[in-house]
């Protein structure tokens, strides 16, 4: 089983959970959940109209093999890989006072967060996504697990009345743990759709009484409403960090980073996508994974961006994910690095 051990973003790394997409799916039961936080932006009746059930079989198909391959490109770099069992994500869950059934396997970064030799299966804002760390829990030693407590998630936590701030509301702390970014003592926490503030003082809290590290969370906030940190902020070493400029800018700069120096994202390649089944944005192409402070995996299409990584000293491995977009997971959401030295 793993024994879990990273500290930040770049250190080296030894082992990595890439996920699965056998089984994945657009939940089947719609409700207040799924709209504010994965579909903000649909109308009532745009909401009632979109695809669910299981992706198509070619998504499916070419997503294994892909999958496949980058578990094999890790491999060849000495990294460890460790791959969850296939799951039934059509079963439902329910906490007591709503049903729903799941999505997939295919993003281990959403659901757990690795600090130093502990795993937090987190308390994820999304009803459809709130038991989905249980599926990986088998591959680790269990004193090394932790579950945080989890949010009752009423329909109050949830509005879609200003799409100009966070769908989820603040009565709870709820957040996913790819909202969150290690910089060693430093821990940067996206509040947005699928993070409130009430969450980073849980996180804070959890940090001040179970370690002897002197954490500091810092919130990143009116920086992106949407979901998740990674398409916004990447930590490419101590000092330097890779940001969206068309979300990131002086005011909004977390106080920690304004004196890193900062990679200006190039507009991404916009990749193939299937517009139906709730995409990604194009900014999914700086989803990059470090293996260290020197070189990253990234989608293949990515090549200006990997020209630019070269100026500053990092070496760029690309890997093929033809459905990135389709599935909103690149290289750095598919896989959970669960030991970095």
């Amino acid at each position: 089983m793993i024994v879990p051990n990273v500290t930040s973003e770049w250190g080296e790394l030894k082992e990595i959970i890439v996920g699965d997409v056998r089984g994945a799916q657009i939940p089947t039961l719609k409700d207040k959940s799924l709209h504010c936080i994965d579909y903000a932006h649909l109308s009532d009746e745009d909401f009632k109209n979109i695809p669910t059930g299981p992706y198509p079989e070619n998504v499916i198909t070419e997503t294994i093999q892909d999958l496949n391959i980058l578990s094999q490109t890790l491999e060849g770099l000495g990294v460890k890989v460790h791959r969850p069992n296939p799951h039934d994500f059509s079963i439902k869950h329910t906490n007591g006072e709503w049903e729903v059934d799941g999505y997939y396997n295919y993003c281990p970064r959403d659901s757990m967060l690795v600090i130093e030799d502990k795993v937090l299966s987190t308390p994820m804002a999304l009803r459809q996504r709130q038991f989905e760390a249980n599926n990986f829990k088998p591959m680790f030693n269990p004193k090394h697990w932790v579950d945080l407590p989890k949010p009752k998630l009423r329909d109050k936590m949830y509005s879609r009345e200003d799409l100009s701030i966070p769908t989820l509301m603040n009565h709870e702390p709820a957040f996913d743990a790819a909202n969150i970014l290690k910089a060693n003592d430093d821990i940067l926490y996206l509040v947005s759709n699928t993070g409130n503030k009430k969450g980073a003082e849980l996180l804070q809290n959890w940090l001040d009484e179970n370690t002897k590290t002197d954490y500091k969370v810092h919130t990143a906030e009116n920086v992106y409403a949407y979901i998740h940190i990674d398409t916004t902020f990447v930590l490419l070493r101590e000092g330097l960090v890779l940001i969206n400029p068309s979300r990131v800018n002086s005011d909004n700069m977390p106080d920690f980073l304004k004196n890193w120096d900062k990679v200006i994202c190039p507009e991404p390649y916009p990749t193939q996508v299937m517009d139906d089944w709730c995409p990604a944005s194009q900014w999914l192409g700086m989803n990059i994974l470090s293996v260290n402070d020197r070189c990253v995996i990234v989608e293949e299409h990515q090549i200006q961006l990997m020209k630019l990584l070269d100026k500053w000293g990092i070496e760029s491995i690309p890997v093929t994910m033809r459905h990135s977009r389709t599935l909103s997971g690149g290289p750095h959401c598919v896989t959970l690095d669960v030991v970095r030295e």
